[in-house]
């Protein structure tokens, strides 16, 4: 259980949150705390499309059988991972272990869930910051400014939520007039239709799938990876 851990804001609390946030971008925990008070109405959509879908409704019942804490589930998430490493080339898993290990990233390193009143919505919370580094294996996006910003256009795309939405206006007012034409150009107008074309990714339990080959999950989900801009 993770009741211990939750906590509960008053609206004054949350604009503090987010002005914080706004203020200081590079704070992780407050875009955390930022996403997770002004997206519960999204989250809990997303929840009720994963209790709609098999492979949704597995990883719930999975993680929430054996009602573990936030921690535990890393720790979990980890180990049904680790394995990636051993994949063939050409499999997702191996895609994806390249792309964490060439980055020194870890599952592990994502803020715990602080703001939410069920086990339930705080999985799907902590699922939403893990699914990331799967959707930018998938999508094949790079981590500079210009990849993380195509990336929260597709996921509010995806789960709509608020604080996506308030990145991509966030990123793009950071970009040189340079990077700003190549977004809006060639990644932005991707990003829209490859968000809206591709089936409901937070449905999918991306580990039953590192076996498969990357081409064929990418079929699979629907998905066309970035464009290659010269």
């Amino acid at each position: 259980m993770i009741e211990g851990s939750r906590i509960r804001l008053k609206t004054w609390q949350q604009a503090s949150v987010a002005v914080g946030a706004l203020l200081d971008p590079r704070r992780a925990d407050l875009i955390a705390a930022l996403g997770e008070t002004t997206g519960k109405p999204a989250f809990e959509k997303v929840l009720e499309r994963m209790k709609s879908s098999p492979e949704g409704r597995q990883q719930l019942i999975i993680i929430l059988t054996y009602r573990l804490c936030y921690w535990s589930a890393l720790v979990f998430v980890s180990a049904n991972v680790g394995h990636a490493w051993d994949l063939p080339e050409n499999t997702f898993g191996a895609a994806y272990a390249r792309f964490m290990g060439s980055r020194n990233f870890s599952p592990d390193d994502r803020p715990p869930v602080r703001f939410m009143d069920t086990d339930e919505l705080a999985y799907v919370t902590m699922r939403a910051r893990e699914v990331h580094d799967f959707w930018h294996t998938l999508f094949d996006l790079p981590t500079n400014s210009i990849g993380e910003t195509a990336l929260k256009v597709i996921e509010f795309e995806q789960m709509g939520l608020p604080m996506c939405l308030l990145s991509v206006v966030g990123g793009t007012a950071r970009f040189g007039e340079k990077q700003r034409k190549l977004f809006y150009q060639h990644y932005f107008p991707w990003a829209i239709r490859a968000g809206m074309q591709c089936t409901d990714l937070m449905c999918v339990y991306y580990e039953w799938h590192f076996h498969e080959d990357l081409e064929d999950v990418r079929r699979k989900l629907q998905i066309v990876p970035s464009p290659i801009v010269p």
